[in-house]
């Protein structure tokens, strides 16, 4: 993905460009702007690197409406951890409790996965959601 970087930056002068392996996203001030890299970048991703933007995940937003990027709703001064993923945590921080109760998993992966839910927590603005999901934990495994 070096290439689509140095085509993004260099030779389309992107100013807000940020990407994470095959994720990024784009922010200008113009949806015309946008719109008319989208073809420039969709015939460089088929050609030099055989690749497809996925037509569902291609999405011009207004500014004020955040971008859905890497598990966060990312807004212009906070970020907030997107509903399907607070919700695929619970799921399986309740699923790691079962499986510590039944002894699958020791005590200490047990949690090693809560404090890596609280690490995505932590990169969000949802002091909140970290105290339900610590709430959450403990009455699973009070049960």
């Amino acid at each position: 993905m070096n290439e689509f970087d140095q085509l993004v930056k260099h030779k389309l002068k992107v100013e807000h460009y940020c990407r994470y392996t095959d994720d990024f996203v784009i922010v200008a001030d113009s949806r015309e702007y946008l719109e008319n890299l989208l073809p420039k970048i969709e015939a460089f991703l088929h050609e030099k690197l055989k690749l497809k933007l996925h037509p569902e995940k291609v999405s011009i937003r207004k500014y004020q409406q955040g971008a859905d990027f890497l598990g966060y709703v990312v807004l212009p001064h906070h970020r907030l951890v997107r509903t399907k993923t607070k919700n695929r945590i619970l799921k399986k921080l309740k699923m790691r409790v079962r499986e510590f109760k039944t002894g699958l998993i020791s005590e200490k992966t047990l949690f090693q996965s809560l404090n890596s839910y609280l690490g995505v927590f932590s990169h969000a603005n949802c002091h909140d959601l970290g105290q339900e999901l610590k709430d959450k934990f403990w009455s699973w495994l009070k049960k």
